[in-house]
């Protein structure tokens, strides 16, 4: 990575070397959270031609899926779906149950891990360069993360992760960029449907993720489990896929 960016760089600079160093080979991947949307808008204002990437995990709110149409209808991108393998899904439906989450923390985290994780490492190989939108003062797991750090080959950015939620806020209403419709509805944080849920007056504003569940709120996206917990959904996994290399020769 050339004059590679440091924490003291803004956020449109980080957009604007990364479009500038990487082309075609980098993406912004979002949620469409308020935080994605700031770097889509962000990226408009220095190129009309750059790619975004959202994962379609199957259990996406509606509201989630209109945000595509809505990116494509104000700033001309079509956004790329990475989706799941259907046969782990199935295979790992089949061995746990739909709604496997509620159950276990580990089969919680495989469910996000065959859902979310595996699709876009697959995505990111087409890349050599992506940013997202964490910000240090969304939780204590993320109060660390760095502007720009390696991911094996890939460069993974986080243009605001020295941003407070007040200036995504402010931005957001500066520039009327588009907002997730479910925010309306009291969501301050927005995954999967069966997953999140509004927060209440004076929760944090990820406490309706996984909000049955104590200890950190995360999927695997931006951190791993703990080792033992890690070594479980390892285990569940080779269950999963064994079971779609078995259907296969069958």
């Amino acid at each position: 990575m050339n004059n590679l960016p440091n924490e003291a760089t803004s956020a449109p600079e980080i957009l604007r070397w990364a479009l500038g160093e990487y082309g075609s080979q980098f993406a912004i991947s979002t949620s469409f959270q308020s935080e994605g949307m700031v770097l889509i808008d962000m990226a408009s204002r220095i190129s009309n031609d750059f790619r975004v990437i959202t994962l379609d995990t199957g259990r996406l709110p509606e509201e989630t899926h209109t945000m595509i149409e809505t990116v494509y209808n104000r700033y001309g991108v079509r956004v790329e779906i990475a989706a799941p393998d259907a046969n782990e899904v199935s295979a790992m439906v089949a061995q746990h149950g739909t709604n496997l989450f509620y159950h276990d923390a580990a089969l919680r985290m495989l469910c996000c891990r065959v859902r979310k994780i595996l699709p876009l490492e697959r995505k990111l190989g087409e890349l050599a360069a992506y940013a997202v939108g964490l910000r240090r003062a969304q939780s204590d797991s993320r109060s660390f993360v760095p502007k720009v750090e390696r991911k094996g080959t890939t460069a993974k950015l986080s243009p605001l992760a020295d941003w407070s939620k007040d200036e995504v806020e402010e931005y957001t209403t500066k520039h009327r960029v588009p907002r997730h419709p479910l925010y309306e509805r009291g969501y301050t944080s927005i995954g999967c449907g069966p997953c999140t849920r509004a927060t209440l007056p004076g929760e944090h504003e990820r406490a309706g993720r996984w909000w049955w569940e104590d200890g950190v709120k995360e999927c695997g996206l931006h951190y791993s489990a703990n080792g033992k917990a890690e070594r479980r959904i390892d285990v569940l996994l080779r269950e999963v896929q064994q079971a779609c290399a078995n259907a296969a020769i069958a």
